[in-house]
Parts: C-alpha cells; structure tokens; sequence
C-alpha cells in the first residue's frame, strides 16, 4: 500500500466502513479496468458504524414496503450469508422473537407481520406464549412474532473480507487519510485529503458519521444533517447468559426509528442488553465524555435537532434515566424477560454512535438516503440495517453512480 494516495483516479470511494468498502469491491467487479481507491480517515476499516454494532443480520421485519430499507435489507441479508458461506465467515441464523406484552401492542405487531409479508421476509410468524416460551424459555408476552432468518455476525470481520477482495483485485485502500473538502469540477471532482490532493473521475461518499460535511461541500442541501446518538450497554453476567437464547425484542414505537432496547446474543456469545438513545456532543461520542465543540455546535444550530427535542421530550427522559440508572434499565428489559434482576447484568464497554439524519423539520430520517452531486454520489444517511444490507445498498449506489456517465 502506497504511503499517498495518487494525484488521479479513475473512481474514489470516501470511507471504510462496510457500505464504503462494500460499494468499492462491487465497483471493482464492474469495471475491471478502472483504478478504484478508497480513503479512510481512520487506522484502518470498520472503525465507527460497523465497528460498534452489536452485530444482528436483519430480516427485514420493521420497514415500509416500497423503501429503499424495505428493498435492499432482504436481498441484502440473503447475499451476506452467501457471502459468509464462501469466505467461511461465522455468520448464525439463531432467529428472534418480537415480543408483545399488553394489548396496545398488538396492533403494531400486526402492523409489523403485514411489513414482513410485503417485504418477502422468509419465515416470520406470530405466535402464542406458549411456542414464545419453546423458542426463549425466559421470555413473557401475550403474543410474538418469530423470525427465523435473523442471525448474528462480526460485521468487523466482514469489512475485513471486503478489504481483502479490494486488494486482490488490484484495488488501492488509503488509511489516516481524512478528506476535508470535495469539489466538483468539469472534469470530475477534486478531493482535499490529509496527505494532499486526489483529482477522480467519480467518486462516492461513504463517510457515515461525516457524509452531510463531504455533501454541503460538494454543493448538496444542508437538510438532511447528522445529529448522533450514543447507544450504551449493558450485558449479562457469567452464569446468567441461559436467560436468552437468541435475540429477544420489544415492539418498536413507530414514530422512532430505534428498535427499543433488546436482548441479543452476539457473535462472540455475550448477551448484551441495549441499546439506550441519547443525543451525543460528538460523532464519535463513544466515551459518554466526549465533546467536540464543531459537532456539539452544528447539531444545536439545527432547526431539526429543537423540533426533535419539542415532539420527543418525553422519551427523552427516559432514554437519560435508562442511560444513567441500571435499575431502569434493567427494568425495562423485565417486561419481557421478568426473571431479570440487577444483579443479573453489568456495565458493558461495548457502545455505538448511530449516525442519524434529521431533517430541518425534526423528521427523523428512517430510510436510506442516497443523492448525487455531479459526478458524485453521496450516501446521506446509512443507519443499520446498513450493515445487513451492504452488498445489496452497494449495488443500488453503483446503478446510481453508473447513471451518472
């Protein structure tokens, strides 16, 4: 690997994480001849989104028909473990339940099988307590829906096998290399980096985190913005990690697009719990102490990130009192694993930042966002199940980009 990236490529892919790389190997893969490059600002892949998932390959359950979530996450997850299969990548269909506890849940539940039939998820079912309780003995609901198809993997691992493909095909990947500015040209677009100067014929934004920075620049709309939010955790004790099986999950409030705090047993076989939703001071606020004041002052000068705080106050609160008191954590978790005690669980070093786009309105994006600039396509908004969905979205980027000329 060259120390600087060239003066010129044929296509530049902005971004490691796992759509970035995933959409430079299928770049790779349609055009052969071209020189492709990636620039990274980090040491190396997967380092922000991907890196800090808790690692569950989604069915597709959750999504409005006709989205681009809806679309891809189902032909997505079918390719991933496909994927998996020939790299010899551990990648577990253990399932999940989606668990209804009172009555003014079951119309969401509904609401949910009536997406899973659309969206073609293969498998998913409502079902009484008593097959709940065959599927996860420790579980309680008055009714549930199970997804077979839902499995777990190290996306960390998967970007890696990404990387490598790159490599072997010739492809050329720059770390410690943060893009500042992108502007376009007649001639393409010209991309101001750490290590200097980068002239492409096209290139893609993939920079998470980062993406609507890279798209005002480029010369995009300011609306969407990324405001993060910071996901923390806790996990079960050794000893108490018989209580989940699989993956336990709450019905989700449809005006979020968060999946409520649930329980899943990840790809290294820990049982974490989580995960909580506040608004962070940093895009890469996985220190609940971290603060930068670039980050912090865009997201408060957002008409969005006030309108969200006016209609949402109320969760709010108590995204603070699970974040801040375990005992309110864990009991919103008893609702539907009532076994759970305190002293079941303990503060989990595993967190994430979800780079979420807001609209001027307050409008939380829950959906895919992908727009174009010239001769740039940027990836305005790629939130889980991005990471599912990686060689699927890679697809539907590089059409977009191929569109271009």
């Amino acid at each position: 690997m060259s120390e600087r990236p060239p003066n010129g490529a044929d296509i530049c892919v902005i971004g490691a994480g796992i759509v970035g790389l995933a959409t430079a190997r299928e770049l790779q893969l349609r055009h052969p001849d071209a020189e492709v490059i990636v620039l990274e600002r980090e040491a190396g892949p997967a380092q922000h989104q991907t890196g800090h998932s808790s690692g569950v390959i989604h069915a597709g359950i959750y999504y409005k028909p006709g989205s681009l979530k809806a679309r891809l996450c189902v032909r997505g997850a079918t390719r991933l473990y496909g994927y998996c299969a020939e790299r010899r990548i551990d990648a577990r269909r253990d399932g999940k339940v989606i668990v209804a506890t009172d009555e003014d849940e079951l119309p969401r539940l509904e609401e949910l099988q009536r997406r899973a039939t659309a969206n073609g998820v293969p498998g998913c079912e409502r079902i009484d307590p008593e097959r709940l309780h065959e599927i996860e003995p420790h579980a309680a609901g008055i009714a549930a829906l199970h997804s077979p198809s839902t499995g777990v993997v190290d996306f960390s691992t998967v970007a890696r096998a990404y990387a490598e493909d790159l490599r072997t095909g010739g492809a050329e990947l720059f770390y410690d290399c943060e893009v500042s500015d992108l502007s376009e040209s007649g001639k393409g677009v010209v991309i101001a980096h750490s290590r200097g100067t980068t002239a492409s014929r096209r290139a893609v934004v993939c920079a998470g985190p980062w993406a609507d920075r890279i798209a005002v620049a480029a010369g995009a709309e300011p609306d969407p913005r990324i405001v993060p939010f910071r996901g923390s955790y806790l996990r079960l004790r050794d000893g108490r990690a018989d209580l989940v099986k699989a993956s336990i999950y709450p019905v989700p409030d449809p005006d979020l697009p968060f999946l409520g705090m649930h329980l899943t047993r990840n790809p290294a076989g820990e049982v974490l719990l989580g995960p909580t939703a506040l608004i962070a001071a940093a895009r890469d606020a996985y220190s609940p102490g971290t603060v930068r004041a670039r980050d912090l002052a865009q997201s408060l000068a957002w008409p969005g990130t006030w309108r969200l705080f006016r209609d949402f106050w109320r969760t709010g609160l108590a995204e603070i009192a699970h974040a801040t008191s375990v005992r309110s954590f864990v009991g919103e978790c008893r609702r539907y694993l009532p076994e759970l005690t305190v002293s079941d669980v303990e503060r989990s070093p595993h967190s994430g930042v979800r780079a979420q786009a807001v609209a001027r309105d307050g409008t939380l994006i829950d959906d895919f966002v992908v727009s174009e600039t010239g001769a740039t396509v940027h990836v305005r908004n790629a939130p889980s199940p991005a990471a599912t969905a990686s060689l699927a979205l890679a697809e539907e980027i590089c059409d977009r980009l191929d569109s271009l000329g």
